[in-house]
């Protein structure tokens, strides 16, 4: 009988589930389930509650519905039975971290009406105040995991979450019995037992070198924080294990067979790079969607300033995995379509419109921090600059300046890592705007390097599924996986020397404005995000 394994794709506004042959990676048929609730930003649905600035929740409730109504949509598309699928995996944004009792119960069902019982979403940026208070500490103390944090933890990991949970809803921090993040606490469900990944434990949680941050450093923040460590803590697991066998209950939540593997969480874009075949040192996965995420390994360890983590077996077991990432790239698209314009014009016909304009011809250049910066100043209290604009600018003109200004944000990440001695051997693009032939050779003369995508548009998925087929025991690990499974495309797109000479001159341009806006020359994007919060309590 042939054999097939399901990867489930946790995102920011619905979930996707993927079937796959296990002999050779074909993807047999897809399903999305889109969340009722999406990202709450707003108000809290129980109780109409508005929403501070800069929080983002998600509900519990939706994840669920993905693997009811997805995962089923999925092997019934692909007309096989399901006694022949042998795994089952999952991945998800992250850091998207939740309160839950022992049982795995979230705080929100038992506390609905509190804001800080809901699970933070990844672009949750509400907690920069602890985040900066975390890195004045770790860097006064010389704590020696700050540095694989490249100097500064960022405001969407655990620490800063469950401390700002801590400080403002004292009460829920002391009710949860574990702190969890969605990508284990989905594999809870399917498999009925606790299991805490590698991945997000070391990326997202400062779990490095065997250990968390010491109850010394924690309670140093906050005397009640010292018991962090005992909500959190627990065996970690490879990635590619057996967290176990799927319950019967999640069994008849997705139509599967009871008793299948059910692979360890792992997160969206740590999970994507064995499906791009990029499973050796240098070669760089950039995950491009709402935000993008960009993954390599390397086999020496190396201090990266402004990196999200570097983390030991990470993405790759045997390996050094690298994280860094910008907060809003699709998401930056999407505000200056829909509510800049407010719908008026399309992003086909805006990319158009910019792709006919040469490098330069609309002279304007952006900063990209419209959602604030992941990598490299690791600082959610920035927001986004346009300088140039004057009565002929056009919206076009500002679209394809959006558009480089995240290819500018890239091309510092890359420029950091090269610059700390990580070579990036070779540039892999994946995610929902590779459908974007103008952008993608944007970032081609932006980066005066080719570009080589994946063979797939459901990577995290297909990583999942992969990750399934090990667990199930198909493969002895994830590199044979990924031999077999994995799809790239070589070199795709290649960087146009004239455009790349001018975008020379324009990256030149971003840097300064970069530094100045960034690394202290003026402040004043964080006054008036002091300012805007000042005014709307």
């Amino acid at each position: 009988m042939t054999q097939y394994v399901v990867g489930v794709d946790f995102g920011t506004l619905s979930g996707r589930a993927v079937v796959v042959r296990v002999s050779d990676g074909a993807e047999v048929a897809t399903a999305v389930h889109e969340y009722r609730h999406g990202a709450v930003e707003r108000a809290l649905p129980a109780t109409g509650e508005t929403l501070p600035p800069h929080w983002a929740l998600q509900m519990p409730d939706d994840w669920i519905g993905v693997l009811r109504h997805a995962v089923p949509s999925a092997v019934a598309a692909a007309g096989i039975d399901p006694g022949s699928v042998i795994g089952i995996a999952t991945d998800f944004t992250a850091c998207t971290f939740l309160p839950v009792l022992a049982d795995g119960t979230p705080l929100c069902a038992v506390l609905p009406a509190e804001k800080h019982a809901y699970p933070k979403l990844w672009k949750h940026h509400a907690a920069q105040g602890q985040a900066d208070r975390i890195n004045a500490l770790a860097a006064s103390r010389g704590e020696p995991w700050i540095s694989r944090y490249g100097g500064k933890l960022s405001s969407e990991w655990q620490l800063a979450k469950a401390l700002q949970v801590l400080e403002e809803a004292p009460e829920v921090y002391a009710r949860a019995e574990r702190f969890i993040e969605a990508a284990d606490w989905i594999v809870w469900r399917l498999a009925g037992v606790e299991t805490r990944n590698a991945c997000t434990a070391g990326y997202k949680g400062v779990f490095q070198d065997g250990s968390y941050p010491s109850k010394d450093f924690l309670q140093s923040l906050h005397t009640e924080f010292g018991d962090w460590v005992s909500k959190v803590d627990g065996p970690l697991w490879p990635l590619g294990g057996r967290a176990g066998s799927l319950t019967a209950e999640a069994a008849e939540w997705t139509g599967l067979p009871a008793g299948i593997a059910v692979a360890v969480g792992n997160v969206d874009a740590h999970v994507t790079a064995p499906a791009a075949k990029a499973v050796e040192p240098g070669q760089l996965v950039a995950i491009m969607g709402t935000s993008t995420c960009h993954v390599m390994s390397g086999a020496e360890l190396a201090d990266v300033p402004g990196m999200c983590g570097v983390v030991r077996d990470g993405i790759i077991p045997g390996l050094w995995g690298f994280e860094a990432g910008q907060s809003g790239v699709g998401d930056i698209f999407g505000w200056f379509v829909d509510t800049l314009l407010q719908g008026g014009d399309s992003h086909e016909r805006l990319t158009e419109l910019a792709a006919a304009q040469r490098p330069g011809q609309h002279g304007l250049v952006a900063l990209d921090w419209h959602n604030g910066n992941r990598s490299v100043l690791v600082d959610h209290g920035l927001s986004g600059v346009i300088v140039g604009q004057t009565l002929a600018t056009r919206p076009e003109d500002v679209y394809r300046a959006l558009v480089e200004a995240t290819a500018f944000g890239t091309r510092t990440i890359v420029e950091a890592l090269e610059g700390a001695g990580v070579a990036v051997t070779e540039f892999i693009a994946a995610g929902g705007l590779l459908k974007n032939a103008f952008l993608m050779q944007v970032y081609a003369d932006v980066l005066r390097r080719p570009i080589s995508i994946i063979g797939s548009e459901q990577g995290p998925a297909l990583g999942s599924a992969m990750h399934a087929a090990v667990a199930a025991g198909a493969y002895p690990d994830i590199r044979a996986a990924a031999e077999a499974m994995g799809k790239v495309q070589r070199d795709v797109y290649v960087p146009d020397a004239s455009a790349a000479d001018v975008y020379d001159r324009l990256y030149a341009e971003y840097t300064t404005l970069h530094d100045y806006f960034g690394r202290g020359g003026n402040d004043v994007l964080h006054r008036l995000r002091a300012l805007r919060e000042e005014v709307s309590r």
